[in-house]
């Protein structure tokens, strides 16, 4: 049979309490970084998504700027560029 004194259980007790909180704290490090990177991703995720959104917006805003540098290279006047971006409402000044 195993019998321990009551120092050596003591000291065993503070070996495993200081294990524990270390073990703790190498935890909640890793998984602070892991949310962070999960969190970053996701972000980077949706600004994806929102830019892959908008490429018919820009793409039918080059097309009206190339319309009115058209029309200022024929000597008429042209005509504003709106664009919308995002729900916002751009103006493309004429070159």
């Amino acid at each position: 049979m195993l019998a321990l004194s009551l120092e050596t259980a003591k000291t065993v007790a503070v070996i495993a309490a200081a294990t524990f909180v270390a073990s703790g704290a190498l935890s909640a490090v890793l998984i602070k970084n892991i949310v962070g990177k999960v969190l970053g991703a996701g972000l980077l995720a949706v600004i994806a998504v929102g830019a892959w959104s908008q490429r018919s917006n820009v793409e039918n805003c080059v097309a009206a700027a190339k319309v009115s540098a058209g029309q200022i290279a024929a000597g008429a006047t042209a005509t504003p560029v709106k664009c919308t971006f995002l729900g916002f409402e751009v103006d493309v000044p004429a070159p």
